[in-house]
């Protein structure tokens, strides 16, 4: 259907049985009309999720752009807000008259020849049913190592690790840190042709045009069950959406152990305290240190919109928490944007990611077996080179890519003291 006024292409796609067919509904209806432009609008502005989110007398629609909410749109009419809420569910393949319990489901929709979707999920609250759905481009995907904004010296050792027979390559951070962005551009600098690639994810995010199994995981084939299932299919190269426990754990290590190269990501702080994550989870600490190739830790900080791109004199408390050198200060220039018309006033345009990669060295081998503290791990890391994300968000800020305020609100909590 084609929105009226706007001359742009969109349509919701509902499948069914594995036939797929443009969703139905009047094209005057007002409802029909606020979701389809609700989408268009979430798209063209680059949102990464959509927020709908029932006040006592109003439905909230917030979206998240750049890893920060904003309040995008506030419906007063309930029989538009409960219509819009039923569409969105129709389209999701989510039972309408469920109104006690959780739903997952996942909108396909196309618009200007793209094919996208989203991840949703409805959760019943006081005032009824709350939304969040994740869009998933697969555009967005295709990204490539040298765009993610590494260090040189990460990624070539990224690159190196990517190259090994067998062994385990973890990416870590929190939720929303592009971490399977990091392994989506790691899988595509494999060969896919010589080489069997798997993959397991909750959920797939996007789908490669060939040579890759990629199973999603459902309420019956959990992480561990379409492991062991993939060991049987073959593999060279192993992905592990997640990491999210023991069981899955030491199915990755055992398959590390015979002959397969392992990627996974796992929710910590840093690089360094991957190896106690994983000894806590269960893992034996001599496996952990002849599987493990290298731990990479990230996050993402938004970029300085360089339209309103300005000079910037850090406080004192900033200077500070970046560790800058009281005699190298005078040198450093900082900068930030001042919001304009592109950037939507908020002085900031797209994101980076800033980086930490511990390399398994023997060293660190023989300290994880003799259960080294993570300060001596550290200590041992720095020796051999190692730097931290505060370190690669500092000089990303002194290069006027990003601010003092994104870097320190991102790695606060993992930065190493010196």
């Amino acid at each position: 259907m084609y929105m009226r006024g706007s001359g742009r292409m969109f349509r919701l796609i509902m499948r069914h049985a594995g036939v797929a067919r443009e969703m139905g509904g009047e094209e005057l209806s007002i409802a029909v009309q606020r979701v389809d432009q609700m989408f268009i609008q979430a798209l063209e502005m680059g949102v990464s999720d959509i927020h709908m989110h029932p006040e006592f007398n109003a439905l909230r629609i917030r979206f998240r752009i750049d890893g920060v909410l904003h309040e995008h749109e506030v419906i007063t009419q309930p029989d538009l807000a409960q219509s819009m809420v039923a569409r969105i569910k129709l389209a999701a393949n989510l039972h309408l008259d469920e109104k006690r319990d959780t739903q997952d489901g996942r909108i396909d929709m196309e618009y200007m020849d793209r094919r996208l979707s989203a991840r949703v999920s409805c959760i019943p609250t006081l005032n009824g049913e709350r939304i969040v759905m994740r869009i998933l481009d697969p555009s967005k995907m295709q990204v490539q190592l040298d765009s993610l904004g590494m260090p040189q010296d990460v990624i070539t050792a990224w690159r190196r690790s990517l190259q090994v027979a067998y062994g385990m390559l973890v990416v870590t951070g929190p939720t929303g840190s592009g971490k399977t962005s990091t392994l989506y551009a790691s899988l595509h600098t494999l060969d896919r042709v010589r080489r069997n690639i798997v993959t397991v994810e909750d959920p797939v995010e996007y789908e490669f045009p060939d040579n890759v199994m990629q199973v999603q995981v459902t309420e019956k084939i959990s992480f561990p069950r379409a492991l062991r299932a993939m060991l049987r299919h073959d593999p060279d190269v192993i992905m592990i959406g997640e990491i999210r426990d023991r069981e899955s754990l030491q199915i990755g290590i055992q398959a590390a152990l015979t002959g397969h190269l392992v990627l996974s990501t796992l929710h910590t702080n840093n690089a360094i305290e991957t190896l106690s994550r994983m000894l806590d989870m269960g893992a034996e600490d001599y496996l952990v240190a002849a599987t493990l190739q290298c731990s990479m830790a990230q996050r993402l900080v938004r970029t300085i919109c360089p339209d309103c791109k300005v000079p910037y004199q850090p406080t004192p408390d900033e200077v500070a928490a970046l560790q800058i050198p009281k005699e190298v200060l005078p040198q450093c220039r900082f900068f930030v944007g001042k919001g304009c018309n592109n950037c939507r006033g908020t002085g900031y345009r797209g994101r980076i990611g800033i980086f930490e990669l511990l390399r398994i060295t023997p060293a660190i081998r023989e300290a994880i077996v003799n259960h080294a503290s993570s300060d001596t791990i550290a200590q041992i890391a720095r020796k051999e080179g190692f730097r931290t994300m505060l370190e690669d968000g500092r000089d990303k800020i002194l290069r006027g890519i990003t601010t003092p305020h994104e870097v320190i609100q991102a790695v606060y909590a993992g930065v190493y003291e010196e």
